[in-house]
């Protein structure tokens, strides 16, 4: 005999794809927060001159070794989510700077496990990655790291990025025709990936991040989901028109020279907002970059200094 309940409850609405899409966007949005630094990191960063040139050096390491490997543009986003989270949580001795190359490597390699097939070993993750790298660490003192690492964010690694919106921000497009599905999508994870530049972009959640890039990159387009802010929408997506798309046309969507004279962004820029080099620095930081992060221009080969695991200690309690 024919079950009508049975057919009636592969026809409900509730267990459709698009509710299914729906609620899964619903926790993410729930989550994100929980995945995000601490909410005072953003001010640390501002007023820290020598911590956010430190930083730079770090996404500057991150990008280049994402580059050469060709990774996924979310390993380096989430690259930098951890390193973000950590710092948001431990002050580094910036009078050390090789600790903040420590943790770079550590919460790349951490990121490539979680989004890669093929993971460089240790060793290549450094110097393969960087030629120019100041210091090279052991495995063991990066293994160590990485649970420390780990351990700082209480092991939530799976962490929400804007990467994770995109799919079903697109299919809220009213306008975008799927032909076209792919070069928004391409412009979008673009610009996502060079919000870690600009220091201002820490202000917002991913969500928000993510339906910014999405409107940029289709040219038009409105809010998408009621449960994602509309006034942060807006002033992120300014902040991409004002300092992302010049860098990042459209029309040409891997950038690979800087114009070095690019705007500040308006509270401490990173970088000049560049799509694909990360070897440059801005001007006001260079004079405090050496000394604090080792950003004063190349090591000779064998000048690079091997440290080893009894140079990482862990905080007091």
């Amino acid at each position: 005999m024919y079950d009508h309940s049975s057919a009636n409850i592969k026809l409900s609405p509730e267990h459709s794809p698009q509710s299914d899409e729906s609620s899964f966007i619903a926790r993410l949005l729930d989550s994100e927060s929980h995945h995000m630094p601490h909410p005072d990191y953003l001010l640390l960063c501002q007023d820290s001159p020598i911590q956010l040139a430190s930083r730079q050096d770090s996404i500057n390491y991150i990008l280049k070794v994402h580059a050469h490997y060709q990774f996924k543009p979310v390993t380096a986003f989430l690259s930098i989510t951890y390193l973000d989270r950590f710092l948001s949580s431990h002050k580094l001795q910036e009078s050390r700077g090789w600790t903040f190359q420590l943790v770079s490597v550590a919460c790349l390699s951490i990121a490539a496990k979680m989004e890669e097939i093929y993971v460089p070993l240790l060793l290549d993750l450094q110097l393969d990655g960087d030629p120019t790298c100041r210091y090279v660490f052991e495995p063991k003192t990066v293994q160590r790291m990485e649970l420390w690492v780990m351990a700082t964010l209480n092991w939530r690694l799976r962490s929400v990025t804007p990467f994770d919106y995109l799919h079903y921000f697109i299919s809220k497009l009213p306008s975008c025709k799927s032909d076209s599905i792919p070069v928004v999508q391409s412009l979008a994870s673009n610009l996502i990936l060079n919000t870690t530049r600009v220091i201002d972009f820490l202000g917002f959640p991913p969500s928000v991040i993510a339906a910014a890039a999405v409107i940029s990159a289709a040219g038009d387009g409105e809010i998408f989901d009621e449960r994602v802010n509309r006034e942060m929408v807006r002033s992120c997506h300014q902040l991409m028109e004002e300092y992302l798309l010049d860098t990042c046309p459209a029309e040409d969507l891997k950038v690979t020279s800087i114009d070095p004279n690019a705007p500040p962004s308006p509270i401490g820029v990173l970088d000049a907002a560049a799509c694909t080099s990360c070897d440059t620095h801005p001007e006001n930081l260079a004079s405090v970059s050496g000394s604090g992060s080792g950003a004063g221009g190349a090591e000779p080969e064998n000048k690079r200094q091997r440290l080893s695991t009894s140079d990482v200690q862990e905080p007091q309690p």
